[in-house]
């Protein structure tokens, strides 16, 4: 069984260190938002509302606000040299206040992590070069400097045609990779990529009878006898050689040994179909940034190219090692540890973010693969889902969250207000065009005057009709009444059956039942990137 995990990746570590005293995770790659001054936004579902697009904002890239003393205090207890350095941090006026926010609450989040990682496992942070100096800072204290292994730079894009916008600098095209082992008996298969024509055409020289390709290879021993070569005559020729003189006569008999003229040093023939290719370094310039009509390309802000992931999930695992992603955003690396033959656990703090990591294994593997998938963090029965909405302010919200995207397939509004506002919206297709229903969700107590406010902000907005949501137990017959009086849906000219403003609980959403619409047709689009300065509920709110 595969986990995915919706919440704050915090109280999933806790649970999964409870849970599981004994580290189990073999491989764990995070890319988390970056500090990088900007907000990205998923644009789930367009609709004309005063002239603006709605946006669900899947995560907020924006930390100067970030509530992190708690956090902080945390460390103290935890790791108290990482309370001592970031306390240093948040006094010092040369560091930022969100940069300190940032670095605390990764730092929190990357202990637990190593705590989970088995001592062959490896640890992948992905980040861009504004914080990387500090995160690496961070892991050195967390990992230990020892068990640093590289820092690889990832280009990609290609370069930026901005000089003329009078940008001072080179163009950013780069990500930087932090890669560090758990302890000295780190696993790593070395990874490989194929020899180019060029190189093959200039190198590979020689062919033999057999019509094989070959180089001719250096068989003396680098160092001499300093490096303890032996020295003895071979062929006519005395050397400091690479292997032994039995070695040697094993080799040549092989016909894997050439004396091209008598007197000439022998060489070693290193044949072109042997070559296992050229070894990947540290600067990855081969991996190019997804395009959009790329099949992969599912429109998500950050998501990166799957051979990434695969590079690093066969580098670091295994078939059947565990792989994790605690920030995992739209799925590619649990799609490719799922392609790979690897186990996976993901987690992420968006709906959108799980919803669309269950479509596209379905999409890839069909309805069969809900089975090998258990989904944590989602309500399970209406006693759970109470408990949620009334557990705090942040529980409130996420309960809403829940609601509308999971229960109701719709889109959260994140510019809702405290009065006369929605929390959110869908769309549905008729023959006349595309029409919008604005949804209310109340998990407390209820009564008929917030279903005259309902439809006040229906007839405000121009909606088609409006769902409000609530717990069966605070319905009441004049809440029905009063929804009833608001009469029937309108398209142009044309009135249909359904009623404009559908009470429906969450015991009905969750028996499956769906708002009575007409013509309904699905709602769901990729995601696609837009930015603007919205905020949103996110991971650190």
């Amino acid at each position: 069984m595969n986990h995915l995990y919706f919440g704050d990746c915090l109280d999933v570590l806790r649970d999964l260190k409870e849970n599981y005293p004994q580290p189990f995770i073999d491989l764990i790659y995070i890319d988390p938002p970056f500090n990088s001054k900007r907000n990205y936004n998923v644009l789930f579902e367009s609709m004309d509302m005063k002239d603006a697009s709605a946006q669900k904002q899947a995560f907020a890239d924006t930390w100067t606000n970030v509530a992190y003393m708690d956090e902080l205090h945390m460390l103290a207890e935890m790791h108290k040299d990482l309370y001592d350095v970031l306390t240093a941090f948040s006094k010092a006026k040369s560091i930022s206040h969100s940069a300190v926010a940032y670095l605390t609450t990764m730092a929190l989040r990357i202990l637990y992590m190593h705590k989970l990682l088995k001592d062959t496992g490896s640890f992948y942070l992905h980040c861009d070069p504004n914080m990387s100096h500090y995160l690496k800072l961070v892991c050195d204290m967390i990992f230990g400097e020892k068990n640093f292994i590289n820092e690889i730079t990832w280009q990609r894009t290609g370069a930026h045609s901005d000089a003329k916008q009078g940008r001072i600098g080179f163009g950013n095209v780069s990500d930087i990779i932090l890669f560090y082992g758990r302890g000295k008996n780190t696993w790593f298969n070395h990874q490989f990529i194929p020899l180019g024509d060029n190189y093959i055409n200039k190198t590979y020289r020689h062919v033999d009878e057999f019509g094989r390709k070959y180089r001719l290879d250096n068989l003396t021993g680098p160092g001499g006898a300093a490096k303890g070569n032996p020295y003895y005559e071979f062929l006519g020729v005395s050397r400091h050689w690479r292997y032994s003189k039995e070695r040697m006569e094993e080799l040549y008999k092989e016909g894997k040994i050439i004396q091209t003229k008598v007197g000439n040093v022998p060489a070693f023939k290193r044949y072109l179909d042997d070559s296992k290719g050229v070894e990947i370094g540290t600067i990855w310039t081969d991996i190019t940034p997804l395009q959009a009509t790329q099949k992969e390309k599912l429109g998500y802000p950050t998501q990166k190219p799957e051979a990434l992931m695969q590079r690093i999930i066969k580098a670091s695992s295994n078939e059947g090692d565990v792989i994790a992603d605690f920030f995992c955003g739209c799925g590619t690396t649990i799609a490719v540890a799922q392609k790979l033959n690897r186990k996976w656990l993901g987690a992420d703090i968006s709906h959108l973010a799980v919803r669309l990591i269950v479509k596209r294994l379905v999409d890839s593997y069909g309805e069969g693969i809900k089975h090998n998938v258990k989904i944590h963090g989602f309500p399970a029965d209406v006693a759970s889902a109470r408990e949620l909405a009334e557990k705090t302010d942040k529980g409130r919200i996420l309960f809403q969250g829940w609601v509308i995207e999971v229960l109701l397939n719709g889109v959260v509004n994140e510019k809702k207000v405290a009065d006369g506002g929605y929390d959110g919206y869908l769309t549905y297709q008729t023959e006349a065009g595309k029409e919008f229903v604005l949804i209310e969700i109340k998990s407390g107590k209820v009564n008929v005057t917030n279903i005259r406010e309902f439809i006040r902000v229906i007839d405000k907005e121009k909606a088609n009709a409006g769902i409000f949501v609530c717990f069966e137990a605070t319905v009441t017959k004049e809440m029905l009444k009063e929804a009833k009086s608001a009469g029937h849906i309108k398209i142009g000219e044309i009135e249909f059956g359904q009623d404009k403003i559908q009470i429906m609980t969450i015991e009905n959403l969750m028996n499956n039942h769906h708002p009575n619409l007409p013509n309904v047709s699905s709602t769901f689009k990729k995601a696609q990137r837009k930015e603007n300065k919205s905020s949103s509920y996110g991971l650190f709110d």
